[in-house]
């Protein structure tokens, strides 16, 4: 199941060449998934309350086409689990006609706030915690 949020571009959002600045993406790609979570009935706080909290590892943006203030895009979330205790997060910036403008690809774990390592088997914690667990490909 992909899930997807609508945003539009902002005009604070701009670089000096007129399009979207490249950190943005990231903030676009994190807000698409903390809504993603809400909507698979994921709360952060009950998260941190079994002692585990997320952490990103590597992300990485490609870039096909523009954005530009007033621009609107849709970001989804498809979730990849895998035996490891790393998951990615493919995100693609799609415009409404379909156009793909960017991906981000993100590989996360779930750190054990008190021995800081990652724990083995992150999708289980999310199982556990989401009410709507198809949301995050679970």
């Amino acid at each position: 199941m992909s899930f997807s949020v609508r945003l539009t571009v902002r005009s604070y959002e701009i670089d000096t060449q007129g399009h979207v600045n490249g950190a943005v993406y990231h903030q676009y790609a994190d807000h698409a998934r903390a809504e993603c979570l809400r909507a698979a009935g994921v709360s952060l706080r009950d998260l941190l309350a079994t002692g585990v909290g997320p952490v990103t590892l590597e992300n990485t943006v490609r870039y096909h086409h523009e954005l530009r203030a007033g621009d609107t895009v849709d970001v989804t979330c498809d979730f990849v689990w895998g035996d490891g205790k790393t998951s990615r997060v493919v995100q693609r910036f799609l415009r409404p006609d379909g156009t793909l403008v960017a991906e981000v690809t993100g590989t996360g774990g779930l750190l054990d706030l008190q021995e800081r390592r990652l724990v083995s088997d992150p999708g289980e914690h999310w199982r556990a915690l989401a009410a709507h667990p198809e949301v995050l490909n679970l």
